[in-house]
């Protein structure tokens, strides 16, 4: 590839795309409310959005040159995976910080666990998942042989949301590398330490122009996302999801959007409360509820609502006690803005008469300390169940027939995740049968995402594409349809005078 030429024509590009950058930036501005990442932490290289384009043609040029073989791709992968286990207490360390508190026992499970468990699942299946794969061609077209071939597409542009600061970005990012691709990661400017604990980590493991890493703020961000990679990754909220896709349209950019949305749960009638209520909230307050798939409203038997406020207050008060700010097992909301965000859903749904109780300790804004509350019956026009809420509140809603509960679900946007509650296999085909979401852990919540063989995706608003495990390996791939001719073939003979072969039209037509 011309040099001179393709820097150009990203240089067009970002020009071409200087309305949509604005508009991201001040997307990205509104949802802020945080200081800049300068304030925030000074020590960290701030990337300036006129280097992402030289960066990124580092990238492509040494991939261009040397295609990662499966030899780099497993020694790749082997060392991110010891430097990352090496320093799961200084990321666990990182991650407090940027949220002011943030259990650390969570962080090994969340940002740990999982990236290890991915990275050994792309270990265990690469070379498998690397080989051609032989396809039929049918009797018509013997004897010649066709086959799929997984090649890498290039360079891979991953943006990671502040949430999962290190899961977030190294699952996608570690399955780029398995696909043979190069990175260039752009991690959230909210979690400053993370991120760069992020860029010293993968400094140590890749060189620079095989992974890079972008440090800054929304004009960085909006700039990243209209860069012409082969592939983009983008996890976040569906609102800035849409204006990453309006930025990488220009170049026709495949994306991968893992989005949000509100994720029911329905509480079956003839499920134990007590065990829906402890699977509910391992999903909802892990994490402090900021997280993608916890559950974000529960759909319950009129007649067994009250039991589950009960149960899930038992709940609560036995995993954090009743003073949670001396409870190190119980997050922070990360935030000034995302708190007064969620303290205006509980200001809303009180003005509206909606009943809401405080399962255990009292609020504190200095903090940034939100206590689990439950909602009780609000009505679609509360805020809290327009918006993905993202926190530690939870809407319960009763319903009479499961078919009522299936019609309100469908009613909305197709959620990132769903979770049915019921022992009963009817009863759970019954809802798999008549909804749609990205994905299902029947009978328990998160869980799911975890799987390495399962994809882990969105639909509609809730996201588009998926990865993890052959999934994410697969998308990053091109998938390479080779056929090879035989020596001699039928098709020879099909040329004009086409009356010449006319018997062996009326074979194959047929």
């Amino acid at each position: 590839m011309n040099t001179t030429v393709n820097t150009a024509a990203m240089a067009a590009t970002v020009a071409t795309n200087a309305t949509i950058t604005a508009a991201n930036a001040a997307i990205a501005a509104s949802n802020a409310r945080t200081a800049p990442l300068a304030d925030q932490h000074a020590s960290a290289p701030v990337t300036t959005p006129d280097a992402l384009a030289p960066t990124l043609q580092v990238l492509r040029n040494a991939w261009q040159a040397r295609k990662p073989d499966y030899a780099q791709r497993r020694d790749d992968l082997r060392r991110l995976r010891d430097a990352l286990k090496a320093r799961l207490d200084e990321m666990a360390d990182a991650i407090a910080a940027d949220f002011g508190h943030r259990s650390k026992d969570e962080s090994r499970i969340a940002d740990g666990m999982t990236v290890l468990n991915d990275i050994d699942h792309l270990l265990k299946h690469l070379k498998k998942w690397m080989r051609p794969q032989r396809v039929g061609v049918g009797w018509r077209f013997l004897p010649a042989r066709a086959q799929i071939r997984p090649l890498p597409l290039g360079v891979v542009g991953v943006i990671s949301p502040w949430n999962y600061p290190v899961n977030l970005a190294l699952i996608p990012l570690a399955t780029a590398i398995a696909a043979g691709n190069h990175v260039f990661l752009k991690p959230s400017e909210h979690t400053p330490r993370s991120s760069e604990f992020l860029r010293k980590l993968l400094a140590d493991v890749f060189p620079a122009d095989r992974v890079a890493v972008a440090l800054g703020g929304a004009d960085v961000g909006a700039a990243f996302a209209a860069l012409p990679f082969d592939h983009l990754v983008f996890t976040g909220s569906t609102a800035v999801g849409r204006k990453v896709m309006a930025a990488a349209a220009p170049n026709l950019t495949p994306l991968t959007l893992e989005l949000g949305g509100k994720s029911p749960a329905i509480v079956a009638d003839d499920y134990p409360i007590e065990k829906a209520a402890a699977r509910l909230a391992t999903g909802k307050w892990f994490n402090c509820g900021q997280t993608c798939i916890a559950p974000d409203y529960v759909l319950v038997p009129a007649g067994k609502r009250d039991a589950l406020v009960a149960a899930l207050r038992k709940e609560v008060q036995a995993r954090y006690g009743a003073d949670l700010a001396n409870s190190g097992d119980y997050t922070r909301v990360v935030n000034a803005g995302q708190y007064a965000r969620l303290q205006g859903y509980l200001d809303d749904a009180r003005a509206r008469g909606v009943e809401t109780l405080t399962l255990a300790g009292i609020a504190d804004p200095a903090q940034r300390l939100l206590p689990p509350t439950l909602l009780l019956e609000p009505g679609d026009d509360a805020r809290v169940m327009q918006d993905e809420i993202f926190g530690p509140l939870l809407p319960i809603k009763s319903y009479r027939t499961l078919d009522e509960a299936i019609a309100y679900v469908n009613a909305h946007d197709r959620p990132l995740a769903l979770y049915p509650f019921s022992h009963d296999s009817a009863t759970v085909e019954k809802i798999l049968q008549h909804t749609l979401a990205g994905g299902v852990s029947v009978n328990d919540t998160l869980f799911h995402f975890a799987i390495g063989n399962l994809p882990f995706g969105g639909v509609g608003p809730s996201g588009m594409g998926a990865y993890h495990g052959r999934a994410g390996f697969d998308t990053m791939s091109k998938q390479l349809p080779i056929l090879f001719q035989a020596r001699s073939t039928g098709g020879d003979l099909l040329k004009p005078p086409y009356s010449k072969a006319k018997w062996l039209l009326d074979l194959i037509v047929r």
